[in-house]
């Protein structure tokens, strides 16, 4: 495995998650509130579209899906969870580990479709 191999994420968001997402230049993900301890990047496009156009629209009337790449060395360490049928996949990073995760992404995290 090269160094530089890297895992492709998608998340599903709404507007103020985006809006701090830009405000680091497109390069962080922001730290958890307290009630939410995990942070869920998705594995596949779809899964990310069903959620921002399902959940993101009705919860604040836009939902977003983002893709961002980070270093599969980083994204070994956790398992991927599924979270219903077969393409419903996700990592459950801990929020606490959400830094690092921010250190270990390669490039911009970039909005690839939006949902009003």
């Amino acid at each position: 495995m090269s160094e530089h191999e890297t895992v492709t994420l998608w998340r599903p968001t709404g507007p103020e998650e985006v809006a701090l997402v830009e405000e680091s230049g497109w390069k962080a993900w922001p730290p958890r509130l307290p009630e939410q301890p995990i942070f869920y990047p998705v594995l596949n496009q779809e899964y990310a579209i069903k959620i921002a156009r399902d959940w993101n629209v009705k919860a604040s009337g836009i939902g977003y899906v983002t893709r961002f790449e980070v270093k599969r060395s980083f994204m070994d360490r956790y398992e991927v969870h599924r979270a219903g049928g077969e393409t419903i996949l996700e990592y459950w990073i801990p929020a606490e580990d959400l830094e690092d995760l921010n250190r270990n992404i390669v490039g911009k995290i970039e909005v690839v479709s939006e949902f009003p």
